[in-house]
């Protein structure tokens, strides 16, 4: 990653990302509050409500990114990774505290419902503002797992959240216009509200395993064994592999046996070719400790070198 050593004006494509969704989601949020004023539907209101945190949202992501591309200090020898992580943790709180709001109104719209107005009107930009919403969101989401960056998958997934709901709001408000059921608008509103709790959630959950150094999932650990015993020739074994993710950097540690009357240079050597193999596969966010042993310190039950 190029970064502007005088921490001028410098933007890595995660924080244009995170920009450009700050104004996808001003338009998508102009629409539906559009939408909303023409129908009074409190289900489009629900829907509208929820791209008002996505807005915010994705300028606390953008801030995230920032704060993470900073260089190592003092302060933060390991650098500012993890703060994406914050971004993620805040944009579920959000959700959270939109889904109170949403109930609200669900509440004294099933205790007062209105019949809607101009009900085609509104749900053809709200029809607009959703397709918007889609790309971008996959988008966001494709981009985050490429470059590794928890505060674009985040989110990526809440604007996609975001589309389901709206899809479910469109059919919802298109039956009550045809049926005239006013009732029924209020209670889908409030099954928007339970899905974006879930949605919340899985954003904070997610978020906090980053924070807690949680191990990787998938295969991940599997692949840099393999790497690891390709790359160790030289060696006897490698054992106590530990393997965490903060943001897009990834952090790897491992003991390496090797013959006790091997010379440090060749030993560096082969720390050096294992290095290259696992920056290779991790995309070379990483930072790698090998701590090298002789062989007494073998436990037989680590990665044998192939």
């Amino acid at each position: 990653m190029n970064k502007d050593v005088t921490g001028g004006n410098y933007m890595d494509r995660s924080q244009k990302a995170a920009l450009a969704s700050v104004g996808v989601g001003l338009v998508v949020l102009g629409l539906k509050f559009l939408a909303y004023s023409l129908t009074g539907s409190v289900a489009l209101f629900s829907d509208a409500l929820e791209s008002t945190i996505n807005v915010v949202a994705a300028g606390a992501a953008f801030f995230a990114l920032r704060v993470s591309a900073l260089p190592p200090d003092s302060n933060h020898p390991y650098g500012h990774h993890k703060a994406e992580y914050f971004s993620a943790v805040f944009e579920g709180v959000l959700v959270v505290l939109a889904a109170g709001m949403i109930f609200r109104e669900a509440y004294y719209g099933f205790v007062d419902p209105q019949p809607l107005d101009a009900p085609v009107a509104g749900l053809a930009i709200n029809g607009v503002a959703t397709v918007i919403n889609a790309v971008w969101g996959w988008t966001l989401l494709r981009w985050g797992r490429t470059w590794r960056s928890p505060a674009l998958v985040a989110d990526g997934r809440h604007v996609l959240t975001d589309v389901w709901t709206s899809g479910g709001v469109i059919a919802g408000v298109a039956i009550v216009a045809v049926t005239g059921q006013s009732v029924l608008d209020p209670l889908l509103a409030g099954f928007v509200a339970l899905n974006i709790l879930w949605s919340g959630w899985q954003m904070v959950r997610e978020a906090t395993g980053g924070l807690m150094d949680e191990a990787p999932g998938g295969d991940v650990v599997d692949r840099l064994k393999s790497v690891i015993a390709g790359e160790a020739t030289g060696a006897i074994e490698a054992h106590d592999l530990r393997v965490r993710h903060a943001g897009r950097m990834s952090f790897v540690e491992f003991h390496l046996i090797v013959d006790g009357e091997m010379r440090v240079a060749e030993a560096h050597v082969i720390c050096d070719r294992i290095e290259a193999g696992l920056r290779q596969e991790l995309g070379g966010h990483a930072v790698i400790n090998i701590h090298v042993e002789p062989e007494e310190k073998a436990k037989l039950e680590g990665i044998p070198v192939l």
